[in-house]
Parts: C-alpha cells; structure tokens; sequence
C-alpha cells in the first residue's frame, strides 16, 4: 500500500500546505463571527434591543 506520510521531498509541498492552513484558518475565522455576530443579533431580539 502507499504510505501517505511519505518523506518531504521539498518546500513546495510545505509552503502549499501552509497555505491551504492559512484559507482554513481564514474560512474558520469567517464562520466563527458570522456565528457569533448570529447569536448577538438573536439575543438582542429576543430581548427586545433591537438596533433597527
């Protein structure tokens, strides 16, 4: 079987997987304050402390 954790074979393969962290951490950063600006916004609702 191939073995997927094969020896780096240079810094192509390391700085294409450091970018491929980075838009993770991005895209996870993005969904964490579209959640939290949701819950915010969900609170203030039901507390009747609506900005509109």
């Amino acid at each position: 079987m191939a073995d997927k954790k094969s020896p780096k074979s240079g810094g192509k393969s390391a700085a294409s997987r450091e970018d491929r962290l980075k838009a993770a951490l991005k895209a996870n950063l993005g969904r964490r304050k579209a959640q939290a600006k949701a819950r915010t916004s969900e609170t203030d609702d039901t507390t009747g402390k609506s900005e509109r």
